[in-house]
């Protein structure tokens, strides 16, 4: 139950990892929430943007917000008596990053070309945005622990699909934003990464942006695989729910509302 009264609202759009997780969450926990899809939705950007925010998702109660990146967030914003799942430790997020970003790029080589420009289900984003992001924001959070700047949603989101066409383009691309990340993690001195690291939804340790930097990723690595299996193309070495223990992912891998 929630500590004060007010109805909530969740702004999200289909195909995005947190909204969905964010919701899943709230109906699980018996939170009565109304549902506000921003995707194609002029008058809810607007309000949205009355709110003060610029992405998705957010939950709101009447003028004041939280963006839901981080479950712990959200349970404190709503004062719920929820505790959140065990995170793992960073040790065990970097190797689970190299199973996802290595598993994404074989399931990117299978996707047929003329699929990629393509947009799948409710979401207007060609699987080839879609591919890139996966990679993208891992590189995003690699520039922000290089260069001390804040982790902005603008940062990962920044689409550099137009120069990296192909999916044998995307994979390698990838690929080398793996090597990146592995080198990163063999010259941070502090494993237990506790430092504060600044991000557009807020102060918190890397230990905690790692995570989202892992489980966000492997969200849209399951809707490639998802995007496979609807073209009818079997997912090579598809991930399986142990090889993903332990992230704090949605139950399903699409938003279907």
């Amino acid at each position: 139950m929630l500590a004060t009264a007010g109805k909530v609202r969740v702004f999200w759009q289909p195909g995005c990892t947190s909204c969905l997780r964010t919701k899943e969450f709230l109906t699980r926990n018996g939170v009565d929430y109304e549902s506000i899809n921003v995707h194609g939705n002029a008058a809810a950007m607007e309000e949205l943007r009355k709110l003060g925010a610029r992405s998705v998702p957010i939950v709101a109660r009447g003028g004041e917000f939280v963006f839901a990146q981080t479950i712990g967030d959200v349970v404190k914003f709503l004062g719920l008596k929820v505790r959140p799942q065990e995170r793992l430790s960073p040790e065990a997020l970097m190797q689970k990053m190299e199973l996802v970003l290595t598993s994404a790029a074989r399931f990117i080589r299978q996707i047929p070309a003329p699929e990629l420009d393509k947009p799948f289900r409710n979401r207007n984003r060609p699987i080839r945005v879609l591919a890139h992001h996966v990679y993208r924001i891992v590189e995003g959070f690699l520039e922000s622990m290089d260069d001390g700047g804040l982790l902005t949603y603008e940062r990962i989101m920044k689409d550099a699909t137009i120069s990296i066409r192909t999916g044998e383009d995307i994979a390698r691309y990838g690929e080398g934003v793996l090597a990146r990340a592995k080198q990163w993690w063999q010259a941070y001195p502090d494993h237990s990464c506790q430092r504060a690291m600044d991000t557009y939804f807020g102060q918190h340790p890397v230990h905690v942006v790692l995570e989202r930097t892992v489980w966000h990723p492997a969200q849209h690595t399951r809707q490639l695989m998802l995007i496979l299996e609807t073209l009818g193309i079997p997912p090579d070495r598809p991930l399986s729910a142990v090889d993903l223990a332990g992230l704090p992912l949605p139950e399903k891998a699409w938003d279907e509302d």
